[in-house]
């Protein structure tokens, strides 16, 4: 019987607390938190070797060019987006 008891109290529990959140939200007090737009993607990666790779990361409105090893990574270029984009129909 203190199984259910237990169970019983933390449905409560949950009960007010979902509708303090629902009263707060309907008075403008509780606002949803929106999750911001990445800044960081890869883009691509193109492995070299077994620990060698090149990597693309667009960072904001910057691409960059990164090679990564056993010995740690290194910035190889840095490229606008919009740069990029426009030449992305054309083999170099």
């Amino acid at each position: 019987m203190e199984f259910f008891e237990q169970i019983a109290a933390a449905a409560l529990v949950i009960g007010l607390l979902a509708a303090a959140l629902w009263w707060l939200r309907g008075r403008g007090f509780a606002v949803p938190v929106r999750r911001a737009r990445r800044r960081l993607e890869i883009l691509e990666r193109l492995p070299l070797g077994p620990h060698h790779a090149l990597h693309l990361v667009r960072l904001g409105a910057r691409t960059l060019l990164v090679a990564s090893s056993p010995a740690g990574c290194a910035l190889l270029d840095t490229v606008p987006v919009s740069e990029l984009d426009a030449a992305g129909g054309e083999n170099r």
